[in-house]
């Protein structure tokens, strides 16, 4: 690997021998309308499944507006280990260049983080025919089966063994065949980036059925099209694509992340300012700003950027999440904590993600009145949160959390920032620009977290 490849492992790999991880805690004092303007990264979730399609390619890819995410990282220092050259070429700019012929076996250390690592299967069946990597990990929000990836690749002649916590696949050449993804809580959108990268270089037609329309699912579509990939349907659910011999690297900028700006407008909103978020596509985000309008929440957008203003109380709402187009399972935990402080009962039904409510006790701890029954959340609203320490458990938690630290009164510490860090590039910074009383500090010791440390 060079240089630029070794710092992804830096950053991405253990602490050096000796050293101890220091657990860090965002510092919020609440009860300050946050007001003014942010700009939108490139979304996370388009960004790790078009890095694994670069392993597809003969020659060089170059991404834009690649945020600088946890995620990211470990997912750079993957293909690295894989023999996938990256570097750097401006501050959100990589470059990405496939040997073509490499190693097949993931490096289970950092596979085993986050889930999009199931996305380096398809592609390194596709070009290398074999791949050996652990089951996925990621944020605990319950069962998230695989199994759906593994039929849509099996059907495209792949012989694919689970051991234990080893997904072992080989396949001499795919073939293209009629792939069906939807499963009983609708499409799953990795599942389908999956089958459609490895259904690109394989022999013949592959017709995905039920297939994601996830903008990041586009996204990732456009891509593989600009590497000279044959792909109709793009938006639908049904994808045909006809396999070619060899695609090349190309050129391609990420979308705007949907789910950070519908977190920052939710930070103005929760905490009575206006926020302004710039670089976005609000055709992207129709039931998100339905949601919010629905809370009681004033919604404004040109072409480019979305403002979400409250100068009324918060109203209760019925909301369930569904696929795309539907209302996004990824912003339920923050449009939960905002019903918080709505007046009346809501309920919250979250049909992707049915567990998905580990946000739950850390905002009964500031003071909410939530019940959880099965996969929905009944929200009595408070008059007022309070300031109170509590632990982010995956990603979308911590976003709900901080939202709920913006709005309370008095002061909150958050830890458990390495899932946060996962999803948002430099977000105190952010919170900062719009008037947010918050500090990223070393997090005060504790039994439990020395423990954790040792």
């Amino acid at each position: 690997m060079r240089a630029a490849a070794r710092g992804f492992s830096a950053f991405a790999g253990a602490p050096p021998e000796g050293k101890v991880l220091v657990d860090q805690e965002l510092v919020i004092r609440g009860g300050h309308p946050l007001k003014g303007t942010v700009r939108a990264h490139g979304a996370k979730n388009a960004a790790l499944p078009i890095m694994a399609g670069a392993i597809l390619t003969e020659g060089t890819t170059i991404l834009h507006r690649v945020p600088h995410l946890k995620d990211v990282h470990t997912m750079g220092a993957i293909l690295g280990a894989l023999g996938v050259e990256l570097e750097w070429t401006g501050p959100n700019s990589l470059r990405l260049t496939s040997p073509g012929a490499g190693g097949t076996v993931a490096p289970f250390d950092l596979a085993q983080r986050m889930r999009a690592s199931i996305c380096i299967l398809g592609p390194l069946l596709a070009t290398r025919g074999a791949a050996v990597l652990p089951l996925p990990g990621g944020c605990v929000i319950g069962e998230r089966p695989i199994d759906l990836h593994l039929r849509g690749l099996r059907a495209l002649g792949a012989e694919i063994k689970v051991d234990g916590t080893t997904i072992s696949a080989r396949a001499a050449r795919l073939r293209g065949a009629r792939v069906r993804m939807a499963g009983p809580r609708g499409s799953t959108v990795l599942g389908t980036a999956n089958v459609l990268m490895a259904a690109t270089l394989a022999e013949g037609q592959t017709l995905i059925e039920g297939a994601a329309r996830e903008p990041e699912i586009q996204n990732l579509a456009h891509y593989l099209v600009a590497c000279g990939a044959q792909i109709s349907g793009i938006g639908t659910r049904r994808l045909l694509v006809t396999g070619r011999r060899r695609l090349k690297g190309a050129e391609h900028a990420l979308i705007p992340d949907r789910i950070e700006a519908a977190t920052f407008l939710a930070a103005g909103a929760i905490t009575g300012g206006e926020v302004r978020v710039q670089d976005v596509c609000p055709a992207h985000m129709r039931a998100t700003l339905r949601a919010m309008r629905r809370m009681g929440v004033e919604t404004l957008e040109d072409e480019r950027s979305l403002t979400a203003a409250r100068k009324e109380p918060l109203r209760a709402a019925q909301l369930a999440t569904a696929p795309y187009p539907g209302l996004p399972t990824d912003v339920q935990p923050q449009f939960s904590a905002m019903l918080c402080l709505a007046e009346g009962a809501s309920v919250v039904t979250d049909r992707v993600y049915p567990h998905r409510f580990t946000h739950v006790e850390g905002l009964r701890l500031m003071g909410a009145r939530i019940l959880r029954t099965g996969s929905k959340g009944v929200i009595n609203g408070v008059a007022r949160l309070q300031g109170a320490r509590v632990d982010a458990v995956d990603l979308r938690a911590g976003a709900a959390l901080v939202l709920g630290a913006l709005a309370a009164e008095g002061v909150s510490s958050i830890t458990g920032l390495d899932h946060v860090d996962r999803g948002y590039q430099d977000l105190e910074h952010m919170l900062k620009a719009l008037g947010a009383d918050v500090a990223r500090r070393e997090a005060s010791a504790t039994p439990d977290r020395q423990r954790r440390s040792a």
